[in-house]
């Protein structure tokens, strides 16, 4: 079984890669973005059996820093 977790920055959290690649973008003749949020997207496989929960925790002790970032996980 796989698990995909994507994690993002909190909404109101600076995120000055994503700026980066915004303006990158505008230099680059791409007028029409006028914002960017770049994160993660993490993809484990996973032991016949594995719970979601297992997945969650694994994302709270290590996979997302849970103070400025929010995570969602895809089972399948």
């Amino acid at each position: 079984m796989k698990a995909r977790v994507t994690v993002m920055l909190k909404d109101g959290v600076l995120d000055p890669q994503g700026e980066a690649v915004r303006h990158a973008l505008g230099a680059l003749g791409f007028s029409g973005v006028t914002g960017v949020r770049q994160g993660k997207v993490i993809e484990l496989d996973l032991a016949p059996g594995t719970e979601r929960d297992e997945v969650e925790r694994m994302c709270e002790a290590l996979l997302a820093n849970t103070v400025i970032e929010r995570y969602e996980i895809e089972m399948g």
